[in-house]
């Protein structure tokens, strides 16, 4: 019995920058269990980047732009107009600008707050109003977080705030558009070594610090968070939504 039931079923993965981006973690795993994965792109060099990565398999790859409205909107119509019905979409898209990460919080500019949360949380809204013509039979959506939206870590600054924007954004979703069957949820992913991790200048103390107090005494890997992905992607979850699943050997529990 296939209690996942992703088999054949349309999911669209936005963030892969690399081979050790979480999104594509969660992109093999949907390869696993027979999903039809979709990526979207902002720039050419990432798509030449997932074409990289994907080393001949085959896969739909999709421009769009999340910061801008047009872009989303012709991704989506796109997508929908060849596949049909989306029934998934992994939402692993954040940035801020590197100064508003490096410099005091107080110092943080209004154009860097503004980017940071349009980019990180608004992005999460702007795609749900796009796609939902075409979920159709239901489905679900999947964004990714971090700790840092509800504690103060330090390096974290900006991001913490549009993450915090982007839980809050993903409970008003859930209540929104629950009733035509679509669900929406965020995975609080611990510390892992991507690309975007780079650019907080802390990451390695805070690696350090998990290893040392959280209940499994490690850190968490892309493989784990991509596993719990797919579960709440999947047929499995389907009486949750609207929750902030963590994924962080336990970390978040400790004081």
């Amino acid at each position: 019995m296939d209690l996942l039931q992703l088999q054949g079923k349309n999911v669209v993965v936005m963030g892969v920058a690399n081979e050790r981006s979480i999104a594509w973690g969660i992109a093999k795993r949907l390869f696993d269990v027979g999903a039809n994965v979709i990526f979207t792109y902002r720039k050419e060099r990432s798509k030449s980047k997932i074409e990289k990565i994907l080393a001949g398999q085959e896969a739909t790859i999709v421009e769009c732009d999340v910061n801008n409205d047009a872009s989303i909107a012709n991704a989506f119509t796109q997508i929908g107009e060849q596949f049909g019905v989306i029934h998934g979409i992994v939402h692993s898209v954040a940035f801020a600008h590197a100064e508003d990460l490096h410099n005091r919080f107080v110092e943080t500019t209004r154009d860097g707050y503004a980017f940071a949360q349009d980019t990180s949380a608004y992005s999460l809204i702007a795609v749900a109003k796009a796609a939902k013509p075409y979920m159709t039979e239901g489905g679900s959506i999947v964004t990714m977080s971090y700790l840092g939206a509800e504690r103060v870590l330090p390096g974290y600054n900006v991001m913490g705030v549009a993450k915090a924007a982007l839980e809050a954004s993903m409970r008003y979703l859930a209540a929104d558009i629950g009733a035509e069957n679509i669900r929406v949820n965020a995975i609080s992913a611990g510390a892992i070594r991507t690309l975007a991790a780079k650019g907080v200048p802390s990451f390695n103390d805070i690696l350090h610090k998990i290893e040392e107090n959280a209940p499994l005494k490690r850190n968490t890997s892309k493989e784990e968070v991509a596993d719990m992905t797919i579960v709440m992607l999947s047929h499995l979850s389907r009486g949750v939504t609207g929750e902030t699943i963590y994924i962080d050997s336990g970390y978040h529990i400790m004081g």
